[in-house]
């Protein structure tokens, strides 16, 4: 990412398509990429069951939005709760443990309709918030987005959020904003493994 950073011309914002999972993952995220990126947060979670838990997540999205303090007005881009994909897409593999072939399914899904979304929409880049999370494997998700990237033709950014104390920054900006920070990753299957 650093790299990609260093390249963009002094002037120039990039068009970006974040991905985003939830307000607290994304809160440090925009504070890192909204200073050299045009950033469109994408809500595109069908995994988050129940629909209940995925309204308020998405509740906490809109607030981090709203209140952090950014160079640029970020915009959102919500779709609408769509279990159905989710449940069809992971099919056979609901007794995988955390972090297998279940998730990488659903990484796959949601960096898919980010990577559609960005080249029907005309963005420059693409990306996701997931790598911030010390429970997301950010070398499958870059592979997984620069594949999709080759296949729509929009550049995927790679990341790795956590590092430089990014999750820890989150944390401390989910605090600060009074954002709800839930105790699993989205899916039931992951609430049952981890909460």
């Amino acid at each position: 990412m650093d790299a990609v950073v260093a390249a963009i011309p002094e002037g120039e914002k990039p068009t970006l398509l974040l991905q985003s999972c939830c307000g607290p993952c994304s809160s440090y995220v925009l504070e890192a990429l909204t200073p050299h990126f045009q950033v469109t947060v994408l809500y595109y979670n069908p995994n988050i069951q129940p629909k209940a838990e995925y309204d308020l997540r998405l509740e906490n999205q809109r607030r981090i939005i709203a209140q952090l303090p950014t160079p640029t007005e970020v915009k959102i881009l919500e779709c609408d709760y769509d279990g159905e994909a989710y449940d069809t897409a992971v099919k056979g593999l609901e007794k995988e443990p955390e972090g297998g072939a279940r998730c990488t399914v659903c990484f796959r899904l949601r960096l898919e309709q980010t990577a559609k979304l960005a080249k029907e929409q005309g963005f420059d880049w693409f990306c996701t918030t997931l790598t911030v999370s010390p429970h997301k494997d950010a070398e499958r998700l870059n592979k997984i987005g620069a594949a999709l990237g080759e296949r729509y033709g929009v550049p995927f950014l790679p990341s790795d959020f956590k590092k430089r104390e990014g999750y820890k920054r989150s944390i401390e900006l989910s605090k600060q904003y009074g954002l709800y920070r839930q105790e699993y990753c989205g899916c039931l299957y992951s609430k049952t493994k981890e909460g």
